[in-house]
């Protein structure tokens, strides 16, 4: 756990705090469980309340949180895959965004006969531009949602490859967790080792990141696009060496960089979403986010649990804007 430190020698107003804590007792972020606010590598600011939660679609109950509890991280997870796909690029045990999935992994060779499919490249899953039939419309309850077909099948890796096409690959984002999962094929194979293991070794022990579970989905392999659970200190720990460039320098201004518009207002980097002032944001279902103000030097990490709910952004973005932007003096 980082250094803490009061909000005034950081630059906060000094009722950071009870800025926060009015705003939830208001109703201003509901199901929101946990904040981590750290200003240049220093905590200033860690909340926990209480809630119903989930992990995935298993309920927990009631959950009091504190600094220890693992807490689904949702799509977040696909954020921490770019990094430590960039951890193994840096390493030089798997190849540059540019080359074509297929090679990488000759079990699919059968798929290659399509020239399309056997055109797709690393950058493609990274930017979500794989140009497949794709839809996480449907909650993350149902087989309908794409995302979930995945998990359930036999093969998650082939049953994405499979897809159908809609479009040419690279003409647009499209959100598409079985990009994920052919990223961290593509580091399981180049590394030798599961998922969750080169992630324990290259990231989160040498980090201090602390627990963590990675569940698996049907085929044993670990759930790529949506499984991680991590406590928010350990969220935090993550963007803060994302923020100061500790681990992958090089890949870490890669993968921030804009490169496809995703949003009105935001691009898609290699799984982060990117503002046009360089600020960055892991998003994951329920309210999971973690944000990167680097020209504040702020890391912002959110719990919640608004699991599917049409405003699951609203906790976060209050949190964001009306306690820790407010706040900076």
């Amino acid at each position: 756990m980082p250094q803490q430190i009061s909000p005034e020698k950081a630059g906060f107003a000094p009722d950071l705090p009870d800025r926060l804590d009015a705003l939830v007792r208001r109703g201003g972020a509901p199901t929101l469980h946990g904040v981590v606010v750290a200003r240049h590598g220093r905590v200033v600011l860690e909340w926990y309340g209480g809630g119903e939660d989930y992990a995935l679609n298993t309920p927990l109950g009631h959950v009091d949180f504190g600094p220890d509890t693992l807490h689904d991280m949702r799509s977040v997870t696909k954020s921490v895959v770019a990094l430590l796909y960039g951890l193994a690029l840096e390493s030089g045990l798997v190849p540059d965004p540019g080359e074509p999935i297929l090679t990488i992994l000759p079990e699919y060779a059968d798929l290659a006969a399509d020239p399309r499919r056997a055109g797709l490249t690393i950058r493609h899953a990274l930017t979500m531009t794989l140009g497949l039939e794709w839809d996480e419309s449907a909650p993350y309850t149902s087989p309908a949602n794409s995302e979930i077909a995945m998990d359930l099948a036999p093969d998650s890796r082939r049953y994405v490859l499979e897809r159908p096409f809609v479009e040419e690959p690279g003409e647009r984002w499209r959100y598409c967790g079985g990009a994920t999962t052919l990223v961290a094929a593509v580091i399981e194979k180049g590394t030798g080792l599961r998922l969750e293991e080169f992630a324990r070794a290259a990231l989160f022990e040498p980090l201090g990141v602390g627990a963590f579970k990675w569940p698996a989905g049907a085929d044993g392999t670990a759930l790529a696009a949506s499984g991680l659970r991590l406590t928010p200190r350990g969220l935090a720990r993550i963007g803060q060496a994302v923020l100061d460039r500790e681990v992958a320098p090089g890949w870490i201004e890669e993968m921030l960089r804009p490169r496809v518009p995703a949003r009105p207002g935001v691009s898609y980097g290699y799984m982060w979403y990117v503002g046009p002032d360089g600020r960055a944001t892991a998003n994951g279902n329920g309210g999971q986010r973690l944000f990167l103000l680097p020209d504040l030097g702020v890391v912002v990490a959110v719990t919640a649990g608004d699991y599917n709910g049409a405003g699951q952004d609203r906790a976060p973005t209050a949190v964001l804007e009306d306690v820790v932007l407010a706040a900076i003096s």
